[in-house]
C-alpha cells in the first residue's frame, strides 16, 4: 500500500537505534517512535482448533508481564529454537498445539495474518486453523510451563469466557477474532503457506 494522502511521519525512516537487546526481545527507537522487535523473525501463530466432539480448545496460564492467569488459544512463536528457525507458521502450530493442548492435527490449515500490536511491536501473528484433532498426550506445554487445557463447547465459549473474565482471568481478545474465524472462515483459500 502506497501513502498516497502523505501522511507517513517525518521520522518513519530515520535510521534505526538498538536500546537493548534481551534474549526474545529487542527495544528500538526510529525517531521518536519505540517499538520492540522479537529476536526471532519468525512472528507468532494462534490455534484455532475444535476437538471432534465440537469443544473449542482454550488454554489457561499465568502470564508474569501482567502478573494475572489468562485465558487464551493455544499459540507460540515460530522458529524460536535454532533446531526450529527454518520451521514454517504452519509446522509451528501443528507443534505447539500438541505441546499445549495434548492433540494432534490431521492438517492446519493459514486463515490470516496481522499484527499483534502495531504501536508498539513489529510482531506479525498468523491464525490457522487445526483439523481432524485426535488427542495424543497429556499437553501442559514445555517444562517451562504450566498450562491448564480447557474443553468448552464450541456454542457455549463466548459466554464462558465472559464468565472467566467475571472470575478474574485476563481475557485475550484475539479470541473473539478466533471464536469468529472458526465460524466464517477465513482467507484460506486466497492464500498458500509453507506447511
Amino acid at each position: 500500500m502506497n501513502d498516497t494522502a502523505g501522511r507517513t511521519p517525518e521520522d518513519a525512516h530515520a535510521p534505526v537505534e538498538t536500546l537493548y537487546q534481551g534474549r526474545w526481545l529487542t527495544l528500538r527507537q526510529r525517531g521518536r517512535w519505540e517499538y520492540v522487535e522479537r529476536n526471532n523473525p519468525g512472528g507468532a501463530v494462534i490455534i484455532l482448533a475444535v476437538t471432534p466432539e465440537d469443544r473449542v480448545l482454550f488454554v489457561e496460564q499465568y502470564r508474569v508481564p501482567i502478573l494475572q492467569r489468562t485465558i487464551e488459544m493455544p499459540a507460540g512463536l515460530v522458529g524460536d529454537l535454532a533446531e526450529q528457525a527454518d520451521e514454517g507458521a504452519l509446522i509451528a502450530a501443528a507443534r505447539e498445539l500438541e505441546e499445549e493442548t495434548g492433540y494432534r492435527c490431521g492438517r492446519m490449515e493459514f486463515i490470516h495474518e496481522g499484527p499483534s500490536s502495531s504501536g508498539m511491536s513489529t510482531e506479525m501473528i498468523a491464525f490457522a486453523r487445526a483439523w481432524e484433532l485426535e488427542k495424543v498426550g497429556p499437553g501442559g506445554g514445555d517444562e517451562s510451563e504450566d498450562i491448564t487445557v480447557h474443553e468448552v463447547p464450541r456454542a457455549e465459549a463466548g459466554t464462558w469466557l465472559f464468565a472467566r473474565a467475571a472470575e478474574g482471568y485476563s481475557i485475550d481478545p484475539k479470541l473473539f477474532a478466533g471464536l469468529w474465524f472458526l465460524e466464517h472462515g477465513g482467507q484460506a483459500e486466497h492464500i498458500t503457506r509453507k506447511m
